[in-house]
């Protein structure tokens, strides 16, 4: 593994608050995990050519080095923070807070890419509470912290699993180490079904006991991984974690989240809650709108957020108030899209590991690689 360069400049504050462009004025980012390319790519790491490539991506790589940064810093921060007793909202915003913090954050050029998923046993993803939610997370609470930074459009999307309790550590193992696996058998020209497949043989080798009954660990088999391109967190291509099908590969030069979701239900989940999560829709063009609260809304969401991901407590942070028919205008328009809460059956317990790696000419970067996951 790549040792981490040491910080230039100014030295990090605890809590962090030095945002990560004033630490590496010259903007020469700590590089992530560098992995050589194997078997028919090898010539890629001497290639003349390809260096040449790799540098014409400069621009592109520091951008996507000091939002992996950021990421690492806020996540490491609030792995020894986070207690049980703490209300989850009160854990997202101190965490959004210092997302924005070290990101500088401006707009849409540069800050949270997504709102906090902080989802909680069975559920695997796309919950975070909403204003006025009383959710305090417990002992034995299996919690899974997604979050993302960008800088112009560069998202970094990496999440890991928080439980305080070792009787959840096979789950936690098993998930952690088929998202590595991903990783590995991710390359230019791999095939995306076979790296499923590779997910699901880790993943499923692992069982875990709880309460004196043994459960088979899946691969929850309709979430999977996705490439990312600016300003677009689901870019077109999904990284299975099951077996597949169909036959689509890898390119160069595409930067992809690896996740993985283990679970200890049906590996299976439906929608189910109250949605928190909207994101504007990225293909749709302009459609007539009845009221002046939908247009004026649709602004607010174009000027702040673009095509990223929000939530309802970011409207309420910027001001928006009364705006849930408008809202829902929106999202039966078609021009925003709802992500409800993803979750399995009530009682399983769910866990997710997650590391956005780029596609380099020379070599595969794993942006997000940190000391802790």
């Amino acid at each position: 593994k790549k040792k981490k360069k040491k910080k230039s400049g100014n030295r990090q504050t605890n809590p962090p608050s030095i945002p990560i462009h004033q630490l590496f004025q010259d903007r020469n980012y700590p590089e992530g995990e560098v992995c050589e390319y194997k078997d028919e790519n090898r010539e890629r790491i001497t290639s003349e050519e390809k260096r040449a490539a790799d540098m014409v991506n400069d621009e592109e790589l520091k951008d996507l080095r000091e939002g992996a940064e950021a990421h690492r810093q806020v996540r490491q921060y609030i792995q020894k923070w986070v207690q049980p007793g703490m209300k989850m909202i009160d854990i997202c915003e101190t965490l959004e807070n210092l997302s924005r913090t070290l990101m500088d954050a401006k707009g849409i050029e540069r800050g949270i890419a997504f709102p906090t998923g902080c989802s909680l046993n069975h559920c695997a993803a796309h919950w975070t509470p909403n204003s006025g939610d009383e959710t305090v997370l417990q002992y034995d609470d299996v919690c899974k912290i997604d979050f993302g930074t960008h800088v112009n459009g560069r998202i970094i999307d990496c999440a890991f699993t928080l439980s305080f309790n070792d009787k959840y550590d096979p789950l936690v193992e098993a998930v952690r180490e088929a998202t590595n696996t991903g990783i590995r058998e991710s390359g230019i020209d791999a095939d995306l079904k076979d790296i499923g497949a590779s997910i699901q043989e880790v993943m499923e080798s692992y069982e875990i006991e709880l309460n004196g009954k043994t459960y088979p660990i899946k691969s929850i088999q309709n979430l999977n991984g996705h490439s990312i391109a600016p300003y677009r967190i689901h870019a077109g291509k999904s990284v299975p974690i099951v077996r597949g099908r169909e036959s689509i590969r890898m390119e160069e030069g595409e930067i992809y989240a690896i996740e993985t979701f283990g679970s200890t239900g049906k590996g299976r989940v439906v929608e189910s809650g109250e949605v928190s999560h909207y994101m504007k829709s990225f293909d749709v063009d302009r459609v007539p709108l009845r009221t002046r609260g939908a247009r004026n809304l649709l602004n607010v969401i174009n000027t702040n957020f673009s095509s990223l991901a929000f939530c309802k407590r970011y409207l309420d942070r910027i001001g928006q108030t009364r705006y849930l028919m408008s809202l829902k205008q929106l999202v039966d328009a078609g021009l925003v899209d709802p992500y409800p809460p993803l979750c399995d059956i009530k009682g399983s317990f769910t866990a997710q590991f997650e590391h956005t790696l780029i596609l380099r000419p020379t070599c595969k970067e794993v942006l997000t690689r940190g000391d802790d996951y």
